[in-house]
């Protein structure tokens, strides 16, 4: 922008744990509990205090954190095992509104066993399916080759207990194509003649069923990656709101009218616009960059035509830069510290020309969409 200030933005660390709480419970962007209270305790320079409720912020985000990777966890486990037509014994879900730290963590922990079981039962009812399907076969070219001096019944019993034994490693949530890869190593045994032979082939398959897993853990990871990466971006845009939606209240407060502006007619860009009643021919266009950066200039509706109009216009900038300096102070009891990187004073350059039609809102409605987002 050409005139005006520009201020890097910084959120406190109790606004940013509880904004991502807040998207975990799936609420608003309105800060409460612990998250308020650090806040207060930094409006009101207690430093202990402050410590303390910072320190059991973080305590319950990553409690929270815990849960949700234990609930996708069960949904990941359930969905397998209805891929493979089996029964799991999964806890349920957990709701972590209103639980404590201590709580979710006392269950994340009773918890991890439980999955580790059924993923241990997934896995053994996979070996099983897929040694039923196999080993019939199997026993049959082992009978026909026992009449023909093949290795005598203990050893065919160790071959189908070894084969058993391997395909439990195989993980449950293998795909489709990795279970027949294995499967097909597996009924390789149907035609073997000598101990050595089922050896050979049960290799084999403990080779298969490492890639399988190795592939599998790579698919897990590549998901990890991806569920992190989107949360991240909501996590970005839940500051980037907070921080849109305080400095609109923090102008209301002090008499501003705030118009938002919009790429699209359903998605806000960050750009906000400023009037007030006695503003006939001045705004003030500000933009707000990834919660990080924020940028404000005064506009003028029509060119200036005289020297007082340029008087006035050095008025309303001094006017406007007393806003932005309570503004700031408003904001920092919000969790939002600005530090001012680049001024123009006023008076120093002209002002420039709004290049669009002036639209604004009232006070009033304003304030009842503010309050809407917050509930």
């Amino acid at each position: 922008m050409s005139s005006g200030i520009e201020a890097e933005v910084v959120l406190d660390a109790a606004v940013v744990l509880s904004l991502g709480m807040n998207r975990v419970l799936g609420g608003g962007t309105g800060l409460a509990g612990r998250g308020a209270e650090a806040l207060a305790a930094l409006a009101e320079g207690r430093a202990e205090a402050r410590a303390a409720a910072l320190a059991e912020v973080r305590t319950h985000e990553r409690a929270l954190r815990e849960v949700v990777e234990r609930n996708a966890r069960i949904d990941a486990l359930a969905e397998t095992a209805a891929k493979i037509g089996a029964e799991a014994a999964l806890p349920a879900r957990l709701d972590p509104a209103g639980k404590s730290a201590e709580e979710l963590t006392a269950w994340c922990s009773a918890t991890d066993p439980v999955l580790d079981a059924a993923e241990r039962g997934l896995s053994e009812h996979l070996a099983s399916q897929v040694s039923a399907q196999i080993f019939t076969v199997a026993a049959e070219g082992l009978r026909a080759d026992t009449e023909r001096d093949a290795p005598p019944p203990p050893a065919r019993d160790d071959v189908r207990r070894n084969l058993e034994r391997i395909m439990t490693r195989l993980l449950p949530d293998v795909a489709e194509e990795e279970r027949r890869a294995v499967a097909e190593a597996a009924g390789m045994l149907a035609g073997v003649g000598t101990p050595e032979e089922a050896e050979g082939v049960l290799q084999e398959v403990r080779l298969r069923i490492q890639a399988a897993n190795r592939r599998t853990e790579e698919r897990r990871e590549a998901e990890r990656r991806r569920a992190a990466e989107r949360d991240a971006a909501e996590q970005a845009e839940a500051e980037r709101r907070y921080v849109l939606e305080s400095i609109t209240a923090a102008f209301e407060d002090l008499g501003y009218e705030v118009q938002a502006g919009f790429e699209t007619l359903t998605a806000d860009d960050g750009t906000l616009t400023l009037t007030k009643g006695s503003w006939p021919d001045h705004s003030v266009r500000m933009r707000i960059d990834d919660a990080a950066h924020v940028r404000a200039s005064m506009m003028r509706e029509r060119p200036a035509e005289s020297e007082d109009d340029r008087r006035v216009d050095v008025e309303r900038e001094r006017e406007w830069c007393e806003a932005f300096e309570a503004a700031r102070e408003r904001l920092r009891g919000a969790g939002i510290r600005s530090d001012v990187s680049w001024r123009l004073d006023p008076g120093v350059r002209e002002l420039p020309v709004s290049g669009g039609s002036r639209h604004t809102r009232g006070r009033a409605s304003q304030r009842e969409r503010h309050r809407e987002r917050h509930n």
